[in-house]
């Protein structure tokens, strides 16, 4: 069993920058595809950034280059967000899908909601 505890959400002036973490507990932690998803009111879930088991990377073209997605070996996965802009703002939340998934096609959004094992409460992000 994995639990998932996003933090590092706020509210920022468009250009500026925030990190979000994502702290996992249990042990199969490394093993897991994590992705950096968000929700902006009215709006359909959306993967943003991805990072494999081998470290492998993808990015939605709307983050690409401002958007860093990392993970340590202390259980966290990390969204480093910088040049901020408005339409950023979202409740972003961290998943967890299979050890054999890409990091393609999470951002792709090719794996259903349900095929993601776990999933954080979410942290809320503003732009103004």
């Amino acid at each position: 069993q994995v639990q998932l505890v996003e933090s590092g959400g706020g509210s920022v002036q468009s250009g500026g920058s925030l990190k979000l973490s994502c702290v996992a507990s249990g042990s199969r932690y490394h093993t897991y595809c994590m992705g950096w998803f968000r929700q902006a009111p009215g709006k359909e879930r959306e993967g943003v950034a991805a990072i494999d088991a081998d470290g492998a990377t993808s990015y939605s073209d709307s983050v690409q280059g401002r958007f860093t997605i990392s993970r340590d070996n202390t259980n966290t996965l990390y969204l480093q967000m910088n040049t901020l802009k408005p339409e950023d703002t979202a409740i972003y939340y961290c998943a967890a899908i299979g050890p054999g998934a890409s990091a393609g096609k999470v951002v792709a959004g090719s794996y259903t909601r349900y095929e993601y094992r776990y999933w954080g409460q979410g942290t809320q992000v503003t732009v103004s």
